[in-house]
């Protein structure tokens, strides 16, 4: 066997471009990146790891893909790209094709679904330590504890209507009626990682072989995104979890204890981001009554709010005077502006959280203790924020930050 620094491992990230579920479901932001990112960046970030490739039949994918630092050395054949397509033959041609152009032929091959993308940050890597600790093992495979326990499951015979137990137990005459902790244990497979022998899939024509071991994950990163509800929970993970994952860009920095001063922008995160111009210059702007409620709740909790705005049109002060706000605007400079602010009011920075939602609120997310930016701000404020608001800007994203931090404060009372 060749030494660890020299054994090729390829980690191979399934990417098709049809999902029913949810449409697009491989490049759809999640967490601020492409859902395909959290793979790339868990096989980039693995020490064992030696070529990173997606195999997809879409060019947008590719394309991404390739942004993210991965591979996309050829385009999978459509006839592979069905949705009754299993992993073998993908896998299968994955190999002869970097055979048969490249002349690679790898040790190891790391899968890793996209549908799967909170990962533990050692999670390849122990994975192929452990195939690899085991000269007979064909394959690893990702579990965790299974949520319901197979041996209180039942079957319904077609014929009589009577039921019937799904499994049985030496020395339990009804493991249905026992206690769970008298059962025994049952795991549940993953999609979180595979590291499979090459011979497993080119020789033996599987993607685990007949021998397999485990690699135990801790069941909080379990995510299975196959509807929009499955989404928001898995977003709810990143943020609230309390997890170490591996991550596409900068760790996400949890919700301060407490928020003593919330920080904010005003074109696209008070409004909608669009503004009307009558033929005398005069501009208006959309906003949500909802965030005033939400403000006012967050003020009588003893939490205070400031607007920060490069504007200088009247309507910032028109509006922020109606909503009880304090403002600095016409502020070319946010970052400075801010510090100014802070050390004015004397205010923790790690108590103070900003809301942005383009490129000149970056310079703040740093400086405070939790950035927040609302659902429709610009890529790289989605990638650098800590959490990402449902709601768009001028469309309840301040209540919606506002219910979020007064429901931090109630469960801490």
């Amino acid at each position: 066997m060749k030494t660890m620094n020299k054994l090729e491992v390829l980690a191979v990230i399934p990417a098709r471009g049809g999902s029913k579920g949810i449409p697009r479901k491989n490049i759809r932001p999640f967490s601020g990146f492409p859902l395909i990112a959290w793979s790339i960046a868990a096989a980039r970030q693995a020490e064992t790891v030696t070529r990173t490739l997606v195999s997809t039949d879409d060019q947008e994918i590719a394309a991404i893909a390739v942004d993210l630092g991965a591979e996309v050395p050829f385009m999978r054949p459509a006839e592979l790209a069905q949705d009754m397509t299993t992993d073998l033959p993908v896998f299968q041609q994955v190999l002869q094709w970097l055979a048969d152009n490249e002349g690679y032929r790898p040790e190891v091959v790391v899968q890793l679904r996209p549908t799967s993308p909170i990962r533990p940050r050692r999670c390849v890597d122990e994975a192929v330590r452990l195939l690899l600790e085991h000269p007979d093992a064909d394959c690893v495979r990702g579990l965790v504890p299974a949520g319901q326990n197979p041996h209180k499951m039942w079957r319904i015979d077609p014929e009589s209507g009577r039921m019937v137990p799904l499994l049985s137990v030496p020395g339990i005459p009804e493991p249905y009626n026992a206690p769970r902790q008298a059962l025994p244990p049952i795991y549940w497979q993953t999609g979180h990682i595979d590291a499979i022998r090459v011979g497993t899939i080119l020789q033996k024509g599987s993607m685990t072989g007949k021998t397999i071991f485990p690699l135990l994950i801790d069941p909080r990163y379990t995510v299975d995104m196959d509807t929009p509800n499955d989404w928001a929970k898995a977003e709810w993970l990143v943020s609230f979890g309390g997890l170490e994952y591996v991550s596409p860009g900068a760790p996400r920095r949890p919700m301060p204890e407490g928020i003593d001063l919330l920080v904010m922008d005003f074109d696209g995160v008070l409004t909608d981001n669009r503004v009307w111009t009558d033929q005398d210059g005069n501009e208006s702007v959309a906003s949500n009554h909802s965030d005033s409620e939400g403000l006012s709740r967050l003020r009588a909790s003893g939490v205070e709010a400031v607007v920060l705005s490069k504007e200088v049109n009247p309507v910032v002060a028109a509006r922020c005077r109606k909503l009880k706000l304090p403002f600095l605007q016409g502020i070319e400079d946010k970052g400075s502006a801010l510090k100014g602010m802070l050390k004015e009011r004397g205010v923790n920075p790690r108590r103070v959280a900003y809301l942005g939602n383009d490129t000149n609120d970056l310079p703040c997310f740093q400086l405070v203790g939790w950035a927040v930016a609302v659902a429709d701000a610009h890529p790289e404020v989605l990638q650098a924020a800590d959490f990402i608001l449902s709601k768009p800007g001028g469309h309840g994203a301040i209540r919606e930050f506002c219910d979020l931090i007064l429901k931090r404060k109630d469960t801490r009372a």
